[in-house]
């Protein structure tokens, strides 16, 4: 009874030190996402003074009206969209039928495949080979410089891998074989439903790598019609310190002045615009990380 005792102490004294840990973590995480939607809607002045450093002062919507009368905005989000939307498509159209395949134990060369699309993960080519590989195969300046290039990655590969051999047994495709079913049918039909929670991962992994690129845009974009959001962000905030630059110079400073406020306040509005979507999005697929995620990287 006395060493029950103590173990339901120890139990208390390690959750309550467990409770003290994660909430400073909480705290951590969540207070970047609070100071900056608080920022967003307060006066630059209290932003910039330090003043404001949890709640929102002298609040404006200055920033939010700035931001939604932009039309490079608008266009950004659509292209954003559009990536985000297309990317994904093609990235699970190649890398869910390839992550089964490399699953089956009777697929010839598997091993052989597999070290060499992992070597790729360790050894890639370099930015000037694959900006004229690019160039060679026309994608220049195109939509398809965004999707193509990035259509698979190893590490999402591995772990849908890794799920398919962990979770889908090899006595169902016996199964399947014996009552006359295709691989086809067999992916289709059988394999596919049972693999909704890595489908989910893998869709969410890409969407938000999709979603937050910016640097392939650099590289092969230079029609601005075609810029994502986050480009777009990038240049207001590359700007903004220009801005800050020539205020030391003393050229009209009350002018640049007034533009680096407005700059301060559209900066942390676009930062709250481009990233809600994905804030939105993330509670819904959440539940499937505990299936998909944890089961694929059990055996890696």
């Amino acid at each position: 009874m006395t060493t029950m005792k103590r173990k339901l102490r120890s139990d208390r004294v390690f959750e309550i030190i467990n409770f003290i840990f994660l909430f400073f973590i909480l705290i951590i995480v969540l207070y970047p996402l609070v100071y900056v939607i608080s920022a967003s809607i307060s006066d630059p002045v209290y932003v910039n003074q330090g003043t404001m450093w949890l709640y929102p002062r002298g609040i404006t919507f200055e920033g939010y009206q700035r931001v939604f009368q932009n039309p490079e905005i608008w266009s950004g989000y659509r292209n954003t969209i559009l990536y985000t939307v297309a990317g994904t498509a093609i990235n699970l159209l190649f890398t869910v039928p390839g992550a089964y395949a490399l699953s089956r134990k009777d697929l010839k060369g598997r091993g052989i495949m597999m070290g060499l699309i992992v070597f790729t993960m360790f050894f890639g080519g370099g930015l000037i080979p694959s900006f004229l590989l690019v160039s060679w195969l026309g994608m220049l300046n195109t939509v398809w410089a965004l999707l193509i290039p990035n259509a698979v990655a190893v590490y999402n590969l591995i772990i849908c891998r890794t799920f398919f051999q962990t979770n889908i047994p090899k006595e169902l495709q016996e199964s399947a074989e014996i009552d006359g079913c295709s691989n086809t049918v067999l992916f289709l039909k059988i394999v596919l439903p049972l693999s909704a929670p890595i489908i989910a991962v893998m869709a969410l992994y890409y969407g938000v790598t999709h979603w937050n690129s910016y640097f392939s845009a650099i590289i092969y974009l230079k029609d601005r019609s075609l810029y994502p959001l986050q480009l777009i962000l990038r240049e207001i905030l590359v700007q903004n310190q220009m801005n800050d630059t020539m205020l030391m110079t003393g050229d009209d400073m009350e002018a640049m002045a007034k533009q680096a406020r407005i700059a301060d306040i559209i900066k942390y509005a676009v930062m709250i615009v481009s990233s809600l979507p994905i804030i939105v999005i993330y509670p819904f697929m959440q539940r499937f990380f505990m299936k998909g995620v944890l089961i694929g990287s059990v055996k890696g």
